[in-house]
């Protein structure tokens, strides 16, 4: 299918909606990276915290129960110690919250990853510039209301945005794989076996 050749203003409104989308697609899949570690990393700190409890309840027991309980009350009372005092770091952190902040402002820029493919359609298709222009500022507005209040990124949550971007094509599929989710209907080659 030939692509319709677009005018000097549609085509530099193009070339500023592809990279809007661009940055758009890097921001979203860095909000799940990271929605993703700090997720990963309550769990381990969960499981730390379990394992100190239990083992200060072993050595509670061992400590009432042995003949000569003074080593099992020194080892009991140092991990208590470390299990208080990551008790009290945790106090003021929540990952789990940060976590859920992170894939809210992902959901919220999935919506306008996909709005802003949507308009890059909408320019292959002729739509009037102005319409065009009015739709990328709502777009903009959107996108900078999402990012005043969206959690701090770190580089290795970009990395692995990067990663799974450009490499594990995260963003991409073959016809033949879009072609297997759709009906037969609506298949580009309705005859090609699933």
């Amino acid at each position: 299918m030939a692509q319709p050749i677009l005018d000097d203003e549609h085509t530099a409104l193009e070339s500023q909606v592809r990279e809007c989308y661009g940055r758009c697609a890097y921001s979203h899949k860095t909000h799940e990276r990271m929605a993703d570690r700090r997720a990963k990393w309550l769990r381990r700190v969960k499981r730390i915290q379990l394992t100190l409890s239990a083992a200060t309840t072993c050595g509670a027991l061992a400590v009432i129960f042995a003949k000569d309980g003074t080593y099992y009350a020194w080892a009991t009372a140092a991990v208590s110690l470390l299990s208080v005092a990551l008790n009290t770091y945790m106090t003021d952190l929540d990952p789990g919250q940060a976590a859920q902040k992170h894939r809210e402002t992902a959901a919220d820029l999935w919506n306008i990853r996909e709005s802003y493919l949507s308009l890059l359609t909408d320019i292959r298709q002729g739509v009037g510039l102005d319409a065009l222009r009015n739709r990328r500022d709502e777009l903009q507005e959107q996108l900078h209301a999402i990012y005043r209040i969206a959690p701090h990124t770190d580089g290795k949550a970009y990395v692995e945005a990067q990663d799974r971007l450009k490499n594990k094509e995260d963003l991409t599929f073959t016809d033949h794989e879009i072609d297997v989710m759709l009906p037969t209907t609506l298949r580009r080659n309705p005859d090609e076996k699933s």
